[in-house]
């Protein structure tokens, strides 16, 4: 499948500050300024102005931002103005984050469970999906399902864990649904 654009960039931010030992720096710049557009999107929207030329585009953004940012990162962004890439910027950021989440070996687990889960419940299920990754740490995030009736769903990245009742259910009513009477 053909890469996004993000994630060509992402690729490429992620190799020049790997390289250059800049991933921290790079990822608290890149989301501090990501803070900045968010705080005042009519800025964001200056620098991705049509009419602007490229040169227009990079004073404006130098004007702001200039000496402030490490010199890969600034060089990056100037060639996302250029190129007129500058709106995939957050997809880009995303696409960075990941892999550098990756790179130190910090897994993302996205846990639904039908009922809140107590600390005690969440340290389990954290220290199982540790034994059971390649991650030393792991980003937890919970959210409560009631429609799983119970049990948990687990995502980390593309792997899902289902086992909930709900699922259960579903693939009772899909057996009964197949059997011949």
């Amino acid at each position: 499948m053909a890469k996004l654009v993000s994630q060509i960039y992402g690729e490429a931010l992620f190799d020049i500050a790997k390289e250059r030992g800049l991933i921290g720096t790079i990822d608290e710049e890149l989301g501090s300024m990501l803070d900045v557009f968010s705080a005042y999107p009519q800025y964001r929207a200056l620098l991705m102005n049509p009419r602007l030329d490229d040169e227009e585009k990079r004073d404006a953004f130098d004007s702001v931002f200039g000496g402030k940012l490490c010199g890969e990162l600034t060089g990056f962004l100037h060639l996302l103005l250029e190129k007129g890439r500058f709106g995939e910027l957050n997809r880009i950021y995303g696409d960075f984050t990941e892999r550098r989440l990756e790179y130190e070996r910090i897994g993302v687990a996205h846990v639904q469970s039908a009922v809140a889960l107590s600390a005690e419940q969440k340290d389990r299920i954290e220290k199982k999906l540790l034994s059971t990754t390649s991650y030393t740490s792991m980003q937890m995030h919970y959210a409560v399902d009631p429609a799983l009736i119970g049990g948990l769903k687990i995502r980390i990245g593309d792997r899902v864990v289902d086992s909930s009742i709900q699922s259960r259910l579903g693939d009772m009513k899909n057996r009964l649904m197949e059997a011949q009477v």
